[in-house]
């Protein structure tokens, strides 16, 4: 199998961080040009607290872009690395990301919450199937 094709979802999910980010600002930018803010609300703990989910949902979701993902974008090194690639990897890899994107989706828009933690669970799912199984293949080859 072709080893760099791991690099198709490695490079998804950094886009879609990418995507979330510039929603995320998009949003901001909107609210803090629709209304003026005192010296008060304008403190980082503050903002969040008078900004409404519409804001803070995107920005909540770029925060979460920085965790699971970093353990994917580590394993999807390794793979590479180690040569390691196969189509079970790169299967469990797309499914990671097609389940980060739908959620990414749902927490930035209408957000429902139960939705939303499916979504990520079959995604995280996806990373620990990922990194047990290089595991396994590492500790007891």
């Amino acid at each position: 199998m072709d080893q760099n094709a791991i690099f198709g979802p490695f490079f998804a999910t950094i886009f879609l961080t990418l995507a979330v980010w510039v929603y995320m600002y998009v949003r901001r930018i909107a609210f803090i040009q629709s209304r003026t803010f005192s010296k008060e609300e304008m403190v980082p703990h503050r903002f969040a607290e008078i900004s409404p989910p519409a804001v803070n949902n995107p920005s909540d979701n770029l925060k979460n872009l920085f965790e699971i993902p970093v353990i994917f974008y580590a394993l999807t090194i390794y793979l590479y690395v180690g040569k390691h690639v196969d189509s079970t990897y790169l299967i469990a890899a797309w499914i990671f990301v097609v389940f980060r994107v739908l959620h990414s989706a749902v927490h930035c828009t209408f957000n429902l919450i139960i939705l939303r933690f499916y979504l990520y669970l079959i995604a995280t799912l996806a990373v620990w199937f990922i990194a047990i199984r290089a595991a396994i293949a590492y500790f007891a080859p």
